[in-house]
C-alpha cells in the first residue's frame, strides 16, 4: 500500500465520511468533520506510517462563519503528503490539541492561537510568541482592518524631520508640488 489510489482506499474504508482526493503526485487531500481528526491522526501516526506534522495552517472563511485547519503529515517511507482539512466554527473558535501526538503541533496550534484566536484545547502553551504587546484583535482574522485598528489605537503625527524641511527650503517647497523630483548635488546630503 503505497500508491496514493491505495492509500484513499484505505482512507475511504475506514472513514467513509472523508472525502479524499490526490491533487497531484505524492500529495492527497483529505476532507473530514472536525471530530474525526484526531482518530484520523492516531491511525496516519501508529498504523499508516505518517511520522512527521510537517505543519497546521488556518484558512479565514469569513463569509461561511468558519476556520479551516489544514494538517500537513509526511510519510518518509512512503513519499507521500496527506493535507487532512476540517472546518471549525470562527465564533469562539476551539479544537482539541494534538501535542500529544506530536510535539511541534504546540508550535503550530500557538501560532494560529496568535494569528487566528482559535483556543486549542490541552495544549498548555498558548502564550503570544511574536506579538508579545499587541492589544488588538487577531491580526490575520479577515475582519481585522489593520488602518482603522491604527487610526484607532496610535496618535497620527506628521513626520516632518529637520533634514526634510531644509530639503524642501533648499528645493523650493514641497518637491511633490513639482512632480516629486528633488535634486541633490555632491556634497549637499551631508
Amino acid at each position: 500500500m503505497n500508491s496514493e489510489v491505495e492509500l484513499i482506499g484505505v482512507f475511504q474504508k475506514e472513514f467513509p465520511e472523508a472525502r479524499a482526493r490526490i491533487v497531484k503526485e505524492r500529495r492527497i487531500e483529505v476532507k473530514l468533520p472536525a471530530e474525526r481528526l484526531y482518530e484520523f491522526a492516531v491511525r496516519l501516526q501508529k498504523k499508516w506510517d505518517f511520522l512527521h506534522l510537517s505543519a497546521i495552517s488556518c484558512v479565514d472563511w469569513i463569509d461561511e462563519g468558519e476556520f479551516e485547519l489544514v494538517y500537513h503529515f509526511w510519510s518518509y517511507n512512503r513519499n507521500i503528503l496527506v493535507s487532512a482539512k476540517i472546518r471549525i466554527a470562527r465564533e469562539n473558535p476551539s479544537f482539541e490539541t494534538l501535542t500529544d501526538l506530536w510535539q511541534p503541533a504546540k508550535f503550530f496550534e500557538r501560532d494560529i492561537h496568535e494569528m487566528f484566536g482559535v483556543v486549542f484545547e490541552g495544549n498548555d502553551d498558548l502564550e503570544k510568541y511574536i506579538l508579545t504587546e499587541w492589544k488588538g484583535p487577531p491580526p490575520m482574522r479577515k475582519d481585522f482592518i489593520s488602518r482603522d485598528f491604527a487610526h484607532s489605537f496610535y496618535q497620527y503625527k506628521d513626520y516632518e524631520p529637520e533634514w526634510l524641511m531644509e530639503l524642501r527650503a533648499k528645493s523650493g517647497g514641497n518637491s511633490a508640488e513639482r512632480g516629486g523630483e528633488i535634486s541633490v548635488t555632491k556634497g549637499e546630503d551631508q
